[in-house]
């Protein structure tokens, strides 16, 4: 029997929701492909995951390159023996920061779209292309509370969130019925993971959203039956205030 497989895209400290969900995958006894811009920190990634007897490969990735998603695709489903073609794929890329609306330059504007929408587009358009013929498979994308309301000095952020959310819902839409599932969620608050902890070591772990938390969504969204999957579902910690 052939051992399952995944790619998760975005993936970047070792404490960071990309991270947790190869850690699941594996422990589910996927073959993970982790995927993500900088060679050091997959590298990490996937290393403790062999170390640990579980199955991956670092795969570098930028996700707004299209030549380098295509070739990730084409690496990830080319026939191993003993591997069966991914059946779960994961955007997990962002960026986000805090920019005075009269300060934002185009070119700001522009990277924040690029990785936050453009890459979850070239990402979707490739696993669409490669699970379609196979008739299943469940695509996940990361989005935010921001692809529903627009904050103050968040306008770079939240356009490009929302037009990675209307990606999401376009191909649940073209593609739910030939068998793909494909999912976003809205992450309402801040991850507890390296990234938030380095800017804001003093906020309170009650008030984050646990990692591995998030990933137990996520594989039980891939688990669920066709006759009643979900599209969108938010997750918030239990001390916001809704």
């Amino acid at each position: 029997m052939s051992t399952p497989s995944a790619i998760i895209v975005g993936v970047g400290a070792e404490k960071g929701l990309g991270a947790a969900l190869c850690r699941l995958l594996a422990g589910k006894g996927y073959h993970v492909v982790v995927a993500g811009r900088t060679p050091e920190k997959i590298a990490r990634v996937a290393d403790a995951i062999n170390a640990s007897g579980g199955s991956a490969e670092a795969v570098a990735t930028d996700a707004t390159d299209e030549a380098a998603v295509m070739q990730l695709f084409e690496h990830a489903f080319a026939p191993r023996d003993g591997i069966a073609p991914p059946d779960f794929v994961v955007f997990n890329a962002g960026i986000n920061r805090q920019i005075g609306f009269r300060g934002v330059t185009a070119a700001q504007f522009e990277e924040f779209w690029r990785i936050c929408c453009f890459g979850g587009f070239l990402v979707g358009r490739e696993a669409a292309r490669h699970l379609t013929p196979l008739g299943r498979g469940t695509v996940i994308f990361t989005g935010a509370s921001a692809s529903l309301r627009g904050k103050a000095g968040y306008a770079q952020f939240a356009a490009a969130k929302a037009g990675l959310r209307m990606i999401s819902q376009s191909m649940a839409r073209e593609f739910g019925p030939l068998g793909l599932h494909v999912a976003h969620t809205i992450i309402d608050g801040g991850i507890d993971g390296d990234r938030l902890r380095a800017r804001r070591p003093e906020l309170e772990t009650d008030g984050l959203l646990n990692i591995d938390a998030i990933a137990e969504t996520y594989w039980h969204i891939h688990r669920q039956h066709p006759s009643a999957w979900t599209q969108e579902i938010d997750l918030r910690p239990y001390k916001e205030t809704f």
